[in-house]
């Protein structure tokens, strides 16, 4: 095909991406002698430098740099296409994978029903876990996620609005502790909260920051777990405030604040975020009227 075989330019392409050999070979899934070979070979063959090489990896030079804008485009329409035929002509069928956190499950359940009432030949698997899945190795179509900004390559991040916590109490634990008056009169109270005592989230530092941890008597790694315990009356604790405000046994100890947002972000993988069914779902998810990023979600923003 000219002056350099698809196979090489691919190579020397993402070791431009990614700086090193070893990481094109990871992801071209070679042996790092392969990934030389054709870097050398697509070199001698155009006669001039690609990559300036030093201690920390490669570097593209102009050369470089000029034909790698052409292969991201054609990289780019090869992997759209064949993301494409593998969703089968539209796409909007089979399976679509999900992964998100419970806490987000109050207004993504009625979005993912509405979705599948519209689009019934596809199959929603919704997953929920704590560890961050590998969209680069198929794990899901979409990943909604929280927290700072996801910075992995290849992903597509989109922000779709924050979420608010506050502090809340089931009326029985009320009734049988008392009701705080202000942040200053939560001495000897209980708290539900997590297992890890250095759990990321803004609202869990603040709890760790200013309540002795003895007074975190039930401690999990579950979100639901921790929201069921809060509502059965074991201590104060933090739910997203769509979903205190919706509980009729939940009293509002701590009014939300803006440092315990959690924003929220939509990533896809760039092979299959053109893809219909990928597409479908993100369009969505934007225009439901009561997530993060709709107008119907308490506490949240566009």
């Amino acid at each position: 095909m000219g002056p350099g075989t698809w196979d090489e330019i691919r190579t020397a392409y993402h070791v431009a991406r990614r700086g090193t050999v070893s990481g094109a070979a990871q992801h071209l899934g070679v042996h790092h002698a392969t990934v030389i070979r054709h870097i050398d070979a697509l070199e001698a063959r155009l006669g001039v430098k690609l990559f300036q090489r030093h201690a920390r990896g490669y570097t593209a030079t102009e050369a470089g740099q000029d034909l790698f804008r052409v292969a991201k485009a054609t990289d780019d329409q090869f992997a759209q296409l064949s993301a494409r035929l593998r969703d089968g002509g539209l796409g909007l069928s089979g399976e679509l994978v999900v992964t998100t956190l419970d806490f987000l499950s109050p207004w993504l359940v009625p979005a993912l029903v509405a979705f599948r009432a519209a689009h019934p030949q596809i199959v929603l698997r919704v997953i929920s876990d704590a560890r961050v899945f590998r969209l680069e190795y198929g794990e899901a179509h979409l990943a909604i996620r929280a927290g700072a900004a996801p910075n992995e390559p290849d992903n597509v991040v989109q922000s779709f609005g924050a979420v608010s916590f506050a502090l809340y109490a089931a009326r029985s634990y009320v009734e049988a502790h008392g009701m705080p008056a202000s942040e200053t009169d939560l001495d000897g109270h209980l708290f539900v909260g997590p297992d890890d005592a250095e759990a990321r989230a803004p609202f869990h530092r603040w709890l760790t920051q200013t309540q002795p941890r003895e007074a975190v008597v039930l401690r999990s790694n579950s979100e639901r777990l921790m929201r069921a315990a809060i509502l059965q009356g074991s201590g104060l604790g933090f739910l997203a405030t769509d979903d205190g405000a919706a509980q009729p046994d939940l009293v509002e100890i701590l009014p939300p604040r803006p440092e315990w947002r959690v924003p929220i972000w939509l990533v896809t993988h760039v092979d299959l975020h053109r893809t219909s069914k990928v597409q479908a779902i993100l369009a969505h998810l934007k225009a439901f009227p009561a997530g993060p990023g709709g107008p119907g979600m308490p506490g949240g923003d566009a």
